[in-house]
C-alpha cells in the first residue's frame, strides 16, 4: 500500500532549501539505527522521501500479522503494558485501520505512529516496562522509558504539540516530512480505536474501504450506479425497509442527482442529511473534488497542488449548492464536524449564517443541536475492550452493562432515564448483529454514574473470573470534557470560552493523577490541525481494588470537569447535573454562575 496522498516536500521544486530539508529529514530518521547502517538505509529512505514526502521506514513493516492478540500473548513484565500492547495491535489491524502499511488508523491521516521504527521501539520498551516506569511519547516517538511511581500512568502520549503561531497546515506538512510530528486524529494515536463501532471512516470515493465496510456488514448493498441509487431508495422509502447504501462515487454527483430527481418528479428522497467527508484533510485526499476522476485527482495533488486547491474549493461550491437546494425544499442538514461547512465557507460557498457567530453557520452542527446538550447531562461514548480476545467476555460484558443501568435508571431523572433506556436497547442488541471488527470491544453512551457502575462491575467480574483477563476501558475524544473544538465538541460554548483549550489539557492532566494507566493530548483530531486541542486515556481493569479505586477516581473527574465548564458557560442541563453530582459528592465543590436576570441592566451600563 502506497501513499496516496501529497506530502509537504512533494510539492517544493528543487533548491538548496529543500536540499536541506531532505538532509534534515533524513538525519533525522537516521538517529534511530547505528552508523554502521547508515549508508544501506539512507538511500531507501531518500527514495520514500521523494516518492511518499515522508519516511516511513517500510522495511521494518513487521511480518507478523497485524491484530489484537490475547494479552497473554504478549511477552511483558506487566500486564498493563501487555494491555497497551494489545490496543496497538488493533488500531493497526488490517481489518480496523485505513492504511495500516502508514501506520493509517482513520480519517485520511490519522496515524499510531510515524515510522515502523517507533512501532518496534515502543514494543520492545512495553515488552521490558516495570512498574515504576512511565514511557513517553513524543507524536509518535518514544522518548524511553523514565523514572515513576506504580500509580503514575505507564505511558502519556503527545501528537502535534506546537507553539500556537505554527499551528498551520504548511507548518504540519513541513514538520511531518521530518519526521518530527504527527497527526494523532483522536483515538488513533491514543491508541484506543475500535473499529467502526467507533467511526465508520474511509468515506471516499476510493473503492477498497467501501467494499471493506460491505464485507464486515456495516453495508447491506453497494452500487455504482446513480439510477439503482434513485430505484433503491424510493423502494426503501415505500417499503419502510431499513437499508444502508454504499456508493461508489463522487458525493456530489449524489448530492445533484437527488436534486434533478426532485425537479423531474417532486419526489424529496432525502429527509435528513449529513456528510462525514475528511476537510480536515481537504488537500492532501481528505476531499476528492467532483470534476476529476479518483486517479486524476491523486496526480493533480502532487503535480499542481495549487490547482488542486482551485478545483477543491470549485468541487465544495457545488457541493453545498445542491445540499442547499435541497435544504430549501425541507430536508433537514446537519453538519457532522469534520470541517466539512468550515472548508466550504473558506471556498466562498453560501454557508453563512446570518448574523451568527464564529462557530455558527447556515447549518447546525450535530452537537450545537443534539449533542451539546447530551454532553451537559454528563453523557458520551464510553468504551470497553476485553483484552482475552474471547466473545464470551464480550457477552458477558454486555450483559453487566446492561444490568447496571437497569438498575439505576430506576433513580434518575427523566430525561437521563431516556439516555438509558435508549443504551439499554442498543447494548442488547449489538450482540446479535455482529458488530465487532478487531478487538473484542463495545461502545455505549454513559453518564458519569454509569461509567463508574459499570466499571466497578466489569473489574469485580475479573476479579471473580467471570470474565477471564484484563478489561481496558477508555472512551472517544469526542465526549464531555475531553475535546475543546470550537467547531464540533464545543460548538455550544457562547461564553466566548469556545476557542480555550483549558478543559481538554485539564482533563488530561487530571485523568493521568487520578489513575489512568495512559492519557494522550493531540493537536487536530476530528476537524482539523490547529482547530482543536483533544484529550483521551486508558485505564485497565485487572480485578484489583487498586483497579475499582482508580476508576471511580478517574472517571468521576473525566466527566465532571466537562459538565462543570458547560454549566459555567450557560447550559441549563449541565447546570442541573452538576447540581445533582455534587448532592452525590460531598467532596465535589463548583463554581456556579450568576446568571443576568435583566438584560436591560447590560445595555443601561454601556449606554
Amino acid at each position: 500500500v502506497v501513499n496516496k496522498y501529497f506530502r509537504y516536500c512533494r510539492k517544493l521544486k528543487p533548491n538548496p532549501g529543500l536540499c536541506r530539508l531532505h538532509q534534515l529529514s533524513l538525519r533525522n530518521a537516521l538517529r534511530y539505527f547505528p552508523p554502521a547502517l547508515h549508508s544501506t538505509l539512507a538511500p531507501e529512505f531518500a527514495q520514500e522521501l521523494r516518492q511518499y514526502g515522508h519516511i516511513y521506514m517500510y522495511r521494518f513493516c513487521p511480518s507478523i500479522r497485524m491484530r489484537a492478540y490475547p494479552i497473554d500473548e504478549y511477552p511483558c513484565q506487566i500486564r498493563h503494558a501487555a494491555a497497551i500492547m494489545h490496543m496497538i495491535m488493533n488500531n493497526l489491524d488490517p481489518a480496523v485501520a485505513q492504511f495500516p502499511q502508514e501506520l493509517v488508523t482513520y480519517g485520511g491521516n490519522g496515524q499510531v505512529f510515524s515510522n515502523w521504527a517507533q512501532f518496534r521501539l515502543v514494543l520492545h520498551y512495553l515488552s521490558t516496562m516495570s512498574e515504576e516506569q512511565t514511557l513517553v511519547m513524543y507524536s509518535g516517538h518514544p522518548l524511553g522509558l523514565f523514572p515513576s511511581l506504580p500509580s503514575s500512568p505507564r505511558c502519556v502520549i503527545t501528537n502535534g504539540m506546537v507553539i500556537p503561531n505554527y499551528s498551520s497546515r504548511e507548518s504540519y506538512e513541513k514538520m511531518f516530512a521530518l519526521g518530527i510530528t504527527m497527526y494523532g486524529q483522536m483515538t488513533a494515536g491514543s491508541y484506543c480505536y475500535i473499529g467502526p463501532q467507533g467511526i465508520v471512516h474511509g468515506t471516499l470515493v476510493d473503492e477498497a474501504p467501501l467494499k471493506k465496510r460491505h464485507e464486515q456488514g456495516w453495508l447491506m448493498e453497494i452500487t455504482k450506479d446513480l439510477d439503482h441509487c434513485m430505484q433503491r431508495i424510493r423502494q426503501a422509502k415505500r417499503s419502510k425497509m431499513a437499508l444502508s447504501l454504499g456508493y461508489h462515487g463522487n458525493i456530489v454527483d449524489l448530492w445533484e442527482r437527488l436534486w434533478e430527481e426532485y425537479e423531474r418528479t417532486g419526489d424529496l428522497l432525502v429527509d435528513l442529511g449529513s456528510d462525514q467527508t475528511s476537510l480536515h484533510n481537504p488537500f492532501s485526499g481528505g476531499y476528492y473534488p467532483v470534476q476529476l476522476s479518483f486517479e486524476q485527482a491523486n496526480q493533480l495533488m502532487n503535480s499542481d497542488p495549487q490547482r488542486f486547491r482551485t478545483v477543491v474549493h470549485e468541487s465544495l461550491r457545488r457541493h453545498i449548492a445542491a445540499i442547499n437546494k435541497l435544504s430549501e425544499e425541507g430536508m433537514y442538514f446537519w453538519d457532522y464536524g469534520n470541517a466539512f461547512l468550515l472548508e466550504a465557507k473558506r471556498a466562498g460557498a453560501e454557508v453563512q449564517k446570518s448574523g451568527g457567530g464564529a462557530t455558527e453557520f447556515k447549518y447546525p452542527s450535530y452537537v450545537q443541536h443534539i449533542m451539546g446538550d447530551i454532553f451537559s447531562l454528563g453523557f458520551g461514548p464510553f468504551r470497553w475492550v476485553c483484552t482475552s480476545g474471547n466473545p464470551s467476555d464480550l457477552a458477558e460484558t454486555d450483559d453487566i452493562a446492561t444490568s447496571v443501568l437497569e438498575e439505576i435508571s430506576a433513580s434518575v431523572t427523566e430525561r437521563v432515564r431516556q439516555q438509558y433506556s435508549d443504551n439499554i436497547r442498543w447494548i442488547r442488541e449489538a450482540g446479535k448483529h455482529n458488530m465487532v471488527v478487531g478487538s473484542q470491544a463495545r461502545i455505549l453512551y454513559s453518564d458519569q454514574r454509569g461509567r463508574v457502575s459499570i466499571a466497578l462491575a466489569i473489574n469485580k467480574a475479573v476479579a471473580d473470573g467471570r470474565v477471564t483477563a484484563p478489561v481496558v476501558i477508555s472512551r472517544d475524544h469526542h465526549d464531555v470534557s475531553g475535546t475543546d473544538s470550537p467547531f464540533r465538541e464545543t460548538s455550544n460554548i457562547y461564553d466566548g470560552s469556545a476557542f480555550c483549550a483549558d478543559m481538554a489539557v485539564q482533563n488530561v492532566i487530571g485523568d493521568a493523577f487520578r489513575g489512568a494507566t495512559w492519557v494522550s493530548l493531540h493537536n487536530g483530531g476530528g476537524v482539523g490541525w490547529g482547530e482543536v486541542i483533544n484529550g483521551g486515556f486508558g485505564l485497565v481493569l485487572d480485578g484489583s481494588e487498586e483497579a475499582g479505586k482508580r476508576a471511580r477516581t478517574m472517571l468521576n473527574w473525566d466527566v465532571s470537569n466537562g459538565v462543570a465548564r458547560r454549566c459555567w458557560s450557560g447550559n441549563s442541563n449541565a447546570y442541573e447535573t452538576i447540581q445533582l453530582t455534587m448532592e452525590d459528592q460531598p467532596h465535589l465543590r463548583v463554581t456556579m454562575p450568576y446568571h443576568v436576570q435583566d438584560e436591560h441592566i447590560l445595555y443601561n451600563a454601556l449606554h
